[in-house]
């Protein structure tokens, strides 16, 4: 290994070693179940807005990307345009009415446990189904944490693909075993920042060494003009509808996404949410518009070009070509921020799933806090060992693996939280309709292609979902259902 590999992967180990303290840290303030999986409800605004973000983003922010700028330029700005939104929406509609909701629901510590309590279900089918839906999404979205993981070790030390997702995935798992949610949340609280300021100063240093914004833009035109034309893709064709709506409806997503609603009940209160929201938006617009920069700035730099299957490793090669080996360390280590950022939330999520909503519901309902701990730990390995299954195909993208998964949670529940907080009608057959209907709609409309099948399956998902939900409403009632 040569030196400057050799200084990269000490600040690597240093990093690593940092989040494994949080975790241990973390982990000695544990009380009790609760604990272990919404902290108390004690976040303050700086953790509850960063760790939202961060744990939102993901590797994705840092390779997918990226990768989709340096491919297709300002047309991923539609993209950014409606994450922007879904963002703000999610923050401003749901935050502040899904923390007092979830506590009165019988103080709910997950999803699936709010849905229960909130529309009365008896029978826990809408638990049980509400909790096989999260595994299944979720299973993808962690392994496309894992699949980063490995592109990144394998670029940045030549190590074998699959090892590289087997030491990401082991030191996820050990902080997420440790300290539980409040390990994740102050880990993602730093590796917010991480990654915010990786995101800015990679693209301003290329427009600083290019001479300034001007000349970066004249370069960019000079090899490909199509590049910094929203309204046309990077062969020049013009942008159909169907894009432009695919990628808009990406800001759907929000509504539906535990890991990110789980912030919103674990807040200290409902009144920080508006001071929280500020910070979670101003992080996340510099985030995406940085995480553009960088794309756009390889695309003007980087020659020779890289090619397509390559994209996604823009951030890491601009990093390793502009600057010295300690500075590329710590940037590097943003790219394993947003993954660790995002997978321990996603691990934390699916292994709440199946030890409070499946395993308390079916056998431990006198559980201890104690015994509920051990199960979830154990939860957060199986998860873990089939989401690595899944990554250990070298080819598989992050923007497609998040794609999906966003998609099905999203559709999934979306529309089931947002009726649950505002409409009165919304019962507990027409959130089991609703659930039902927009996972389905998103398989199905992920098997299929060519004309309207090319849109983006999140929204055709997402109104199924919202249209059922609205007409079982209207024949059944929430009052006649209980």
């Amino acid at each position: 290994m040569s030196q400057d590999n050799w200084i990269i992967s000490a600040t690597f180990a240093a990093y690593v070693v940092f989040m494994l303290y949080l975790g241990w840290r973390a982990s000695r303030r544990l009380r009790d179940f609760r604990d272990y999986l919404l902290a108390g409800r004690g976040l303050g605004r700086w953790v509850t807005a960063l760790s939202a973000g961060a744990s939102d983003m993901s590797g994705w922010l840092l390779l997918g990307l990226p990768g989709y700028a340096y491919l297709s330029g300002l047309e991923a700005g539609w993209l950014v345009l409606g994450l922007a939104v879904g963002s703000y929406a999610n923050w401003r509609m749901v935050a502040p009415r899904l923390r007092p909701a979830t506590e009165r629901a019988g103080d709910a510590l997950t999803i699936p446990a709010y849905l229960e309590r909130r529309f009365d279900d008896r029978s826990g089918v809408l638990r049980i189904t509400a909790a096989l839906l999260v595994l299944v999404f979720f299973l993808f979205y962690t392994s496309s944490g894992l699949v980063a993981a490995g592109k990144l070790f394998e670029e940045v030390f030549g190590l074998p693909y699959l090892g590289a997702v087997a030491v990401g995935t082991v030191v996820i798992v050990v902080y997420t075993l440790l300290g539980g949610f409040l390990a994740v949340s102050w880990t993602d609280l730093a590796q917010g920042l991480l990654m915010a300021a990786a995101l800015l100063v990679v693209p301003l240093l290329v427009v600083a060494l290019q001479g300034g914004p001007g000349a970066s833009l004249a370069e960019l035109q000079a090899k490909n003009p199509a590049l910094l034309d929203a309204f046309s893709d990077a062969g020049g064709e013009p942008l159909g509808l169907l894009a432009v709506l695919s990628l808009m409806a990406w800001g759907l997503g929000y509504f539906g996404q535990p890991h990110i609603l789980a912030r919103f009940m674990a807040a200290k209160s409902v009144d920080m949410i508006p001071a929280a929201r500020r910070i979670a938006i101003a992080w996340t617009l510099l985030g995406m518009l940085g995480a553009m920069g960088v794309g756009l700035t390889g695309a003007s730099w980087l020659d020779p070009a890289l090619a397509d299957g390559d994209a996604e490793k823009v951030f890491i090669v601009l990093t390793a070509q502009l600057f010295h080996p300690l500075i590329a360390g710590l940037l590097l280590a943003a790219i394993l921020a947003a993954i660790m950022s995002t997978a321990d939330s996603q691990l934390l999520v699916a292994a709440s799933a199946l030890s409070e909503d499946l395993y308390r519901a079916a056998f431990g309902r006198e559980a201890s806090d104690r015994r509920m701990i051990a199960i979830a730990r154990a939860a957060v390995v199986t998860i873990a060992t089939f989401a690595f299954l899944l990554a250990t195909d070298p080819d598989s993208t992050v923007l497609d693996l998040v794609a999906y998964a966003w998609a099905g949670c999203g559709a999934t529940f979306g529309p089931v939280i947002l009726l649950s907080l505002y409409w009165p009608r919304m019962g507990r057959a027409s959130a089991l309709a609703g659930m039902l209907g927009g996972g389905l709609t998103v398989w199905g409309w992920k098997t299929l292609e060519g004309g309207w099948f090319d849109l983006y399956e999140l929204l055709p998902a997402f109104l199924v979902s919202l249209c059922l939900c609205l007409l079982v409403g209207w024949l059944r009632p929430a009052t006649a259902q209980r």
